[in-house]
């Protein structure tokens, strides 16, 4: 198993369940660590929840849509990934998500849930990585990698406007 999945203050859901499996899956396969004993940690939350994690870790007074905590500075990660470094089961890091953020998204962008809900767990997982989005050049390489991996599972903008 590639994740680990909690709940805070949300009913389970077996749909998120089944959209989290496939897409981490695909992620941990497209950068080839399935052999890796690597996981992640998903948290499903509230937006008040996801304000207080935000505040607390982050200092941003804000509630967000998704936030995730690496464990590994990128080139470290490159450096395990690349001599298989890794003897225990590690935790990559944990990304968390407001649901009820993502469904408004979904809405804003015109896009399924399953669309937006599946962005943000590529969007979390390559933060995880080690990518990010500040420069112009990170945000290219990231979105291309984010894409790649939605594209290879048909979660794409063009099926949303068939809807």
């Amino acid at each position: 198993m590639y994740y680990q999945l909690e709940y805070l203050d949300l009913e389970q859901n077996d749909e998120y369940e089944k959209t989290i499996r496939k897409v981490i899956t695909e992620c941990f396969k497209e950068e080839k660590l399935e052999n890796s004993k690597l996981y992640i940690s998903i948290t499903l939350t509230t937006p008040e929840n996801i304000h207080k994690i935000n505040k607390q870790y982050r200092n941003v007074d804000r509630e967000t849509d998704v936030l995730s905590f690496p464990m590994f500075e990128k080139e470290e990660l490159e450096q395990k990934i690349a001599k298989n470094d890794f003897e225990h089961e590690d935790i990559l890091g944990d990304v968390v998500i407001s649901i009820e953020k993502v469904k408004e998204q979904a809405v804003e962008y015109g896009h399924s849930f399953e669309r937006e809900f599946a962005y943000m767990l590529v969007h979390g997982f390559y933060h995880l990585m080690g990518y990010d989005h500040i420069k112009e050049d990170d945000k290219v390489l990231m979105r291309a990698k984010e894409e790649k991996v939605l594209n290879k599972l048909g979660i794409t903008r063009e099926e949303d406007s068939e809807k």
